[in-house]
């Protein structure tokens, strides 16, 4: 497989894991298949053509993010401080910092750190300032605030 291939299945899969994202009373079958894409997005994003450490970023905040909706808080936590270290590694701002901020806090509320999960919030909220397209920066904090409002 060469590397456009690996670009071409990462995005699909990207993709693929958003309508999992998507389905509201997902069984036991898609929450694993929701898992497994967003996986598989991951590894081929590690050998796309043209990959950068912003989509192996994105990929992992996507992989925090269906271990978070499945209630695996410890693997949503690793996946999520990974997409923070390629963020803060490579000054990532907008709204990649703050979605990182935000599946690490939703990772603490997961696990019942409510004290962390209030630390990594508020580091999301205040990182809001710095998201330039005002859409983005609601949707940002709309997230953010399911995180706060739904203890």
């Amino acid at each position: 497989m060469d590397a456009k291939e690996h670009r071409t299945l990462a995005v699909e899969y990207f993709n693929k894991t958003w309508d999992y994202i998507d389905i509201k009373d997902r069984s036991h079958e898609q929450e694993l298949e929701m898992i497994h894409y967003a996986h598989a997005s991951r590894f081929h994003w590690g050998h796309a053509e043209g990959s950068t450490d912003l989509n192996k970023a994105r990929g992992e905040w996507q992989i925090s993010r269906v271990y978070n909706l499945a209630g695996l808080g410890e693997s949503a936590l690793y996946h999520g401080k990974e997409s923070l270290r390629l963020c803060e590694k490579n000054n990532y701002g907008d709204f990649d910092l703050v979605f990182a901020y935000e599946t690490i806090a939703f990772a603490y509320k997961v696990l019942g750190d409510h004290q962390k999960m209030k630390l990594y919030a508020e580091l999301g909220y205040k990182a809001l300032e710095n998201v330039e397209k005002p859409g983005d920066k609601e949707y940002c904090k709309s997230e953010l605030d399911k995180i706060e409002n739904a203890q």
